[in-house]
């Protein structure tokens, strides 16, 4: 039997890293402080909350998609472990642009 890749869990929450007050974003899983562009390292797979890590993931890079807006690559501050995920909307865009120079 195949397991569901994608739970969505849009749910505010205080960002580690600035705090923030996070607001859920409505239209998907809200993952990510908009301010910062700083998560957690929760999932294992997207909005399952299984990770036993718990980790300050950092955004280290962007690049724009056509189809996405911009892509965000973070590392974890813990086990080093690499994600990506698209940005939101409310995202401030001019860090997005920032690090997509570095």
């Amino acid at each position: 039997m195949e397991t569901k890749r994608f739970e969505k869990n849009d749910s505010g929450f205080i960002c580690e890293n600035c705090g923030f007050e996070v607001q859920p974003l409505g239209y998907t899983s809200r993952d990510h402080c908009p301010k910062c562009l700083c998560s957690k390292h929760l999932d294992i797979n997207p909005g399952d909350r299984a990770s036993t890590c718990k980790g300050l993931m950092v955004p280290v890079s962007a690049e724009p998609d056509a189809k996405k807006g911009f892509v965000i690559t973070y590392k974890c501050s813990i086990c080093r472990a690499i994600k990506r995920n698209k940005s939101a909307s409310d995202d401030d865009m001019d860090y997005l642009i920032r690090l997509t120079v570095r």
